[in-house]
C-alpha cells in the first residue's frame, strides 16, 4: 500500500507514480482502504498512519496548511502540514493542467490532442548481445552496441487523416493517399447520352494518369451521391443531363463540400489544377 498525496484541485497521474514506485500500480479498493487506515475513501489522511506505510506527496502541497481526512469516518483535520504532522517522500505526481507553468522555461502550457502516427523504442542490448553485435569502447573493450527503431505506421497514417478531416457525412481523403482521386457519377441510364458521356470522361481521365472510381450503377442520385460522401474521394464529377446541355461538370470537392464548374473540353488539365488546390 502506498498514500499518493496531492491538492484537492489536482489528479494523481498514476504513470509518474509508477514510474516513482518502479512498479505497476492500482487504486486500492474500498476495503483494501478501510483495512489499511480504519476509515472509508473520504476520511483517510496522512498523520498519524502505520510506520511502515510508504508516503508520496506532490511538491506542489509543500508549505501549505491542508485538509485531510483524519483516519475517522465522518472527521477530517485542519491546517496539516507535510514534514511537520507527517513525513514523505517528495515526487513529481500530478497531472499536468492547461494553464500550468512549463517548469523549463515558465511559459503557459497548453493542452493539445494529438495522434500518434508512428513511435520509437529503446531496443537496449536485447538484439545486440543475440547478434553479437559490437563497438570498441574508448579503452578498446567490445561492448554491445544500444539498439532503437522507430518507424511510421502506414496504418496510423490513414486513422489520422480520416480523424481529422472528417465530416457528419464522411471521410474526406487527402489526395496523396486517397484511394482514388477522383469519382465519376453518372445520372443518367445505360445507354443514355449522358451515361455515354460518363463512359468516355472515364476512359480520358484514366488514360491522363489519374485513378478513378465510376458509379454507373441505376441506384438514385441522392444514394449515389451520399455513397461519393461517404467514400470521401478529393473530387466527384457529376454527369447528368444539364452537364450535356451548358458543356460543363458539376464538380465537388469533398473537403468543404464546395461545388465548381469545369468545362468538358479539357477537362484533364482543369481537374488536376483543382486537385492541386486542395489540401
Amino acid at each position: 500500500m502506498v498514500l499518493a498525496l496531492v491538492r484537492g484541485d489536482s489528479s494523481l497521474n498514476e504513470i509518474k507514480l509508477q514510474g516513482v514506485v518502479g512498479e505497476p500500480v492500482r487504486a486500492a479498493t474500498a476495503d483494501e482502504i478501510k483495512h489499511a487506515f480504519g476509515a472509508q475513501p473520504g476520511f483517510i489522511g496522512p498523520v498519524d498512519v502505520d510506520g511502515d506505510l510508504k508516503i508520496i506527496a506532490d511538491p506542489s502541497i509543500e508549505g501549505i496548511d491542508m485538509v485531510v481526512g483524519a483516519n475517522r469516518d465522518g472527521y477530517h483535520l485542519r491546517g496539516v502540514r507535510a514534514g511537520r504532522d507527517f513525513e514523505a517522500d517528495i515526487a513529481d505526481i500530478r497531472a499536468v493542467e492547461e494553464g500550468d507553468a512549463c517548469p523549463n522555461c515558465g511559459k503557459t502550457l497548453r493542452i493539445l490532442k494529438a495522434i500518434e502516427v508512428g513511435n520509437i523504442f529503446k531496443l537496449g542490448t536485447r538484439y545486440s548481445k543475440a547478434l553479437n553485435a559490437t563497438y570498441l569502447d574508448d579503452k578498446g573493450k567490445e561492448q554491445p552496441i544500444v539498439m532503437g527503431s522507430y518507424g511510421i505506421g502506414p496504418a496510423r497514417i490513414a486513422a489520422a487523416a480520416v480523424e481529422q478531416r472528417h465530416d457528419e457525412r464522411g471521410i474526406s481523403w487527402p489526395r496523396s493517399i486517397a484511394p482514388f482521386e477522383v469519382e465519376i457519377v453518372a445520372l443518367g441510364k445505360e445507354g443514355s447520352e449522358e451515361g455515354k458521356l460518363a463512359d468516355k470522361l472515364y476512359e480520358e481521365l484514366k488514360e491522363g494518369g489519374f485513378d478513378v472510381i465510376y458509379d454507373d450503377r441505376t441506384a438514385r442520385a441522392g444514394e449515389k451521391f451520399a455513397d461519393a460522401e461517404l467514400l470521401g474521394c478529393p473530387v466527384r464529377l457529376t454527369v447528368g443531363k444539364r452537364t450535356i446541355k451548358e458543356g460543363s461538370i458539376e464538380a465537388q470537392v469533398r473537403l468543404g463540400l464546395e461545388d465548381k464548374q469545369l468545362p468538358i473540353d479539357g477537362l484533364p488539365d482543369e481537374l488536376e489544377k483543382l486537385l492541386d488546390s486542395i489540401e
